[in-house]
């Protein structure tokens, strides 16, 4: 690998080219593995993560692939039980900001309050129209309880 003392790389890993990865999977240097890991990690969609599966799919098994292809799962699914959370929030402040209540919300938007509660908990993700179609409802009310609340005032 291309860089510094004993031919490892010192650039950050998300760097290095798919060769300097596959070299780093024959190399057993702990260390560089660990380098591997933590870009994984940080990013289990990014460049350094696609770089991994690449090699893993076209290389012979490397003692290490088991110990990466579970890297990748688990951080893989850890970011998207973190990005389920945060769509459970962002539909919460939807229904809140609009002030109706769970069952109004949900049958406004035409799904079952038991379909509607999943989303808030984040056992389910809506879609991406399900989403617009609540930021209208959402927006819609919003607007009605400003404008109640100038004429009220």
């Amino acid at each position: 690998m291309p860089g510094g003392e004993g031919g490892t790389d010192d650039r950050p890993v998300e760097f290095w080219p798919t060769s300097a990865i596959r070299a780093a999977l024959d190399n057993d240097d702990l260390e560089v593995w660990q380098r591997i890991v933590a870009a994984i990690k940080r990013d289990p969609f990014g460049r350094t993560a696609r770089q991994v599966e690449e090699v893993l799919a076209t290389e012979q098994p490397y003692g290490v692939s088991a110990a990466l292809t579970e890297v990748l799962e688990k951080a893989r699914q850890h970011l998207e039980a973190n990005e389920r959370a945060e769509v459970a929030r962002h539909v919460r402040q939807l229904l809140e900001r609009s002030g109706l209540g769970t069952p109004e919300f949900a049958s406004r938007i035409g799904v079952s309050v038991e379909e509607f509660t999943d989303f808030l908990d984040g056992a389910a993700t809506p879609s991406a129209s399900m989403m617009i179609r609540m930021r209208r409802l959402s927006d819609r009310f919003a607007r009605i309880r400003a404008q109640r609340a100038a004429n009220s005032g």
